[in-house]
């Protein structure tokens, strides 16, 4: 089986975008929220200002991992792709799994 390159190097993007620990956790907590959240909320509850939080949504609404809606002056995200978290936590096992075995390797 051959892989399509333009897909192996979207894939790349995706991980390099998941590869910024606030991202991960803005995606966590936005799957965890039980309703669409504004950005002051994510930045108190995750204890990020308010220009990281909205600058890091930005990069994820640019790949598609989250969404927004405007009501009003005030603008609510909500997680696009559940399906990320699965990498995410497929990843965060693997750590997890490497930590036991190698613990100097997370280093």
């Amino acid at each position: 089986m051959s892989l399509n390159t333009s897909l192996v190097n979207e894939a790349a993007k995706i991980y390099k975008v998941l590869s910024n620990s606030r991202r991960i956790s803005i995606l966590f907590f936005l799957h965890n929220s039980s309703k669409e959240v504004d950005v002051s909320t994510i930045a108190t509850t995750l204890e990020l200002s308010q220009p990281v939080v909205s600058k890091q949504l930005g990069i994820l609404e640019k790949y598609n991992l989250v969404k927004h809606h405007k009501h009003g002056t005030h603008v609510f995200y909500f997680l696009n792709d559940p399906d990320v978290l699965s990498m995410i936590d497929a990843m965060i096992e693997h750590v997890e799994h490497t930590a036991k075995e190698h613990p100097s390797n997370l280093y």
